[in-house]
């Protein structure tokens, strides 16, 4: 049992390091790809200079290694096991009766914690950065108007209304808007109250409104009610818990956010109406992340643990990316069928690295003759 013990950590300390390694190796080869990209539409940009093209490029650093980290997984557990085998130490190891669920428990734990690592600790960085670059994109590579700028400066909200009916909900419709720090300013605007059974119970037209101090404070607003005379336009004030934060993050990408604040902002998104199918799947996403990881390190290990003198090592290690790359597709293609609702985003999260563990488990049962 000593043996077994102190062989897995020996693995483990020899895969780690080929991981960290192909993480950085291939975050700075897609980083470089991203900067000249960067570099090609600030062509025409003389605001962008240089240095903000850099910052870009940096501060999306955290997030491309979040999107590598399965692949580096992948390709370090080939790379290690592969130098483990080709020097014969694995196979001394396995002709002595230690079985390779033996010796793989400490990686397969090690490329655990690397994914819970990734989603706990560095999402948090990670969004703070990319909703950064986001700004600096949106200000310099991009026409301008922020995430609010959609539908031609349209805006489309639904909030929780506690005015009229203690379930009902407030719709929002503005022909412009535009935000001003911690204030959003909207003109022509039109609100449809509603009640608890989705009937119209009042409509309210203004000329102006600004969403500032936890209210809508509407301008030269009219109110409709069914069976009463439109009134003379006043100023009326309409609750709401939205922010002007909290309705730009509604049209941010996921990314943006870490693994700590998408339930609460999930939860806002649907009280206010919005959909929320992106962020729950990227929230998803993120909580299968370990798992992914020991899948790929599972994977690689069944791809690579093969004996030099049967042949086909190349074949092997051939058919393990392959594979990977079938597992990237294959979890792309749940991700879409996730956005458009065909799947729930619990399944189209899970399930790539539910079969991907299946197939690398088979794998290795097939492998394994200790």
């Amino acid at each position: 049992m000593p043996l077994a013990a102190t062989l897995s950590l020996y693995v483990a300390r020899v895969f780690l390091a080929a991981v960290l390694g192909m993480l950085v190796a291939l975050t700075g080869l897609v980083a470089l790809f991203d900067f000249i990209e960067l570099l090609r539409r600030s062509a025409t940009r003389p605001d962008a200079t240089f240095g903000i093209v850099s910052e870009i490029a940096a501060l999306r650093l955290p997030w491309v290694g979040m999107q590598i980290l399965p692949f580096a997984v992948l390709l370090g557990a080939i790379i290690a096991f592969w130098r483990l085998t080709r020097s014969s130490e694995l196979v001394v190891a396995r002709a002595a009766g230690v079985s390779a669920w033996q010796f793989l428990a400490a990686p397969c734990f090690g490329a655990i914690m690397l994914g819970a690592l990734a989603t706990g600790a560095v999402t948090p960085v990670s969004a703070v950065m990319r909703a950064r670059a986001e700004v600096l994109e949106d200000q310099y590579l991009k026409n301008g108007g922020g995430p609010l700028a959609l539908n031609g400066g349209e805006l489309w909200l639904r909030q929780s209304d506690h005015g009229l009916d203690a379930q009902g909900v407030a719709i929002l419709h503005a022909l412009t808007v535009k935000a001003h720090g911690k204030e959003l300013d909207a003109h022509d605007v039109s609100i449809f109250r509603l009640n608890a059974d989705d009937r119209p119970i009042q409509r309210i037209e203004a000329t102006d409104a600004r969403l500032a101090g936890g209210n809508w404070e509407l301008d030269g607003a009219r109110t409709l009610t069914p069976g009463h005379l439109p009134d003379t336009p006043h100023t009326i004030l309409l609750p709401t818990d939205l922010t002007v934060s909290r309705v730009q993050e509604s049209f941010a990408p996921p990314d943006t956010f870490s693994v700590w604040t998408l339930p609460g902002f999930i939860a806002l998104l649907d009280r206010s109406g919005f959909s929320s199918i992106r962020h729950r799947l990227h929230f998803q996403s993120l909580l299968a992340l370990p798992l992914l990881c020991g899948t790929m390190c599972l994977l690689g290990a069944g791809f690579s643990m093969r004996p030099q003198r049967r042949g086909g090592v190349a074949q092997m290690i051939g058919s393990g990316v392959a594979a990977g790359f079938a597992l990237f597709v294959v979890s792309k293609l749940a991700e879409e069928f996730g956005q458009s609702g065909a799947l729930p985003p619990l399944l189209a999260a899970w399930a790539p690295a539910a079969s991907g563990l299946m197939l690398s488990v088979a794998l290795l049962l097939h492998l394994e003759d200790g």
